[in-house]
């Protein structure tokens, strides 16, 4: 186990978990059937995002709450999608690094989790 300490662990990170997410039975259908993702044009806007998250290179440019309103209008993004992703998330984790900066992309992973879950909500009774 090494230690998550650059962009190139990155995007082993997001590589790795992306491929669970792809053919998860759960949430796997947000990405390949409502939102048809185009894993060439999201993979490298997600290295961005945790290498600005999680080392403060600012190299990611967009607002990831927005992008989710119109998928959580489509087919409603619930709080369990939410943890399913978080559990996801915390296994590719453990499954590859160790040390304060897995535990630092962990937690700010469950942030992200529990507010998207409690936006998503809060937009559908808005509706």
């Amino acid at each position: 186990m090494k230690k998550l300490e650059s962009r190139e662990d990155i995007e082993l990170l997001v590589n790795k978990f992306y491929d669970k997410v792809e053919t998860d039975e759960t949430i796997g259908f947000f990405f390949n059937d409502v939102a048809k993702v185009d894993w060439s044009h999201h993979l490298p806007k997600m290295y961005s995002f945790w290498e600005t998250l999680l080392f403060g290179k600012i190299s990611y440019k967009g607002n990831p709450m927005a992008v989710h309103f119109p998928i959580n209008a489509e087919f409603a993004m619930e709080k369990s999608h939410f943890e399913h992703w978080l559990k996801l998330w915390k296994q590719t984790i453990e499954e590859n690094f160790t040390g304060e900066m897995a535990e630092t992309a962990i937690y700010k992973a469950t942030n992200i989790a529990n507010l998207m879950g409690y936006k998503m909500e809060m937009a559908r009774k808005i509706k």
